[in-house]
């Protein structure tokens, strides 16, 4: 008499535990991934004070980009990185010989980006509130606030499992990844305004979904007054919209044409 195998749901959802457990068992990776945007947050709003215009000091401009740079953190870094390390000791190999559907291991990392890409929000602007007072979104601008996350966070993600390949092995991995991470984040306009970039860097970082995450959240904390500084002089949600989705599309793409499930 065969037993019935678990149905993909519930696979997924014991997967889901699995990878919250993982993660938050990791002291590096919870103080990396959670409380670095936090550092980020508290060094540079404590020591670049200075006017945008409009009456935005640069804590509340730099939230937009500290949050960003938190969903990157959570999602393309995080991801790619654990990754290549189970890549790497032969995790991925085992799982993916085992009874488990594969699609179960990648719904367990979704679960784990969108729990741990809360949790930083969160604490980001809880922190943000009490020790700057930054002015949060009001009425729509929480609902674009949400759309633009939710893309942003999905594009980076399958973005991460996509340049997970890269590490040729776990050691590797956090030196490979991070610069790339860092670079897209520094020509995004995460850690300084967009339009002190250089022109050309402004044309790079819009062929990558960094770019339009970061813009789009600028929209819900800025005042639109500064949207003339956007290189087009708007926030350009649509092109938000547009970039972000084709970014999730082709990242599907991406994952299937380089994913491997043991290392080389």
């Amino acid at each position: 008499m065969t037993t019935a195998l678990p149905s993909l749901g519930r696979v997924s959802r014991t997967r889901a535990g699995v990878e919250l457990k993982e993660f938050f068992r990791q002291r590096e990776s919870v103080v990396f991934t959670l409380l670095f945007p936090v550092i980020l947050l508290l060094g540079l709003g404590a020591v670049l004070d200075y006017d945008l215009g409009s009456g935005v000091d640069f804590p509340q401009y730099f939230m937009a980009g500290v949050i960003a740079a938190g969903i990157v953190g959570a999602s393309l870094q995080n991801m790619a990185i654990h990754i290549a390390g189970e890549r790497s000791d032969g995790t991925l190999k085992a799982l993916a010989g085992s009874p488990m559907p594969k699609t179960a291991y990648f719904v367990g990392k979704v679960v784990q980006v969108v729990a741990v890409t809360a949790a930083t929000i969160a604490i980001l602007l809880l922190v943000g509130v009490l020790v700057f007072g930054i002015d949060l979104p009001s009425g729509t601008d929480w609902l674009t606030f949400a759309w633009v996350t939710v893309l942003g966070a999905a594009a980076c993600t399958l973005l991460g499992i996509a340049v997970s390949s890269l590490a040729r092995n776990a050691r590797s991995a956090s030196a490979t990844i991070t610069p790339i991470a860092l670079v897209l984040e520094f020509i995004s306009g995460v850690f300084m305004p967009f339009d002190q970039v250089p022109g050309w860097l402004q044309d790079v970082a819009a062929v990558f979904p960094v770019k339009w995450l970061a813009q789009g959240l600028r929209s819900v904390f800025l005042p639109d007054s500064l949207a003339a500084s956007e290189p087009a002089g708007s926030w350009e949600l649509g092109t938000v919209a547009v970039v972000l989705s084709v970014w999730c599309v082709a990242g599907l793409f991406l994952c299937a044409a380089t994913f491997r499930w043991q290392d080389r």
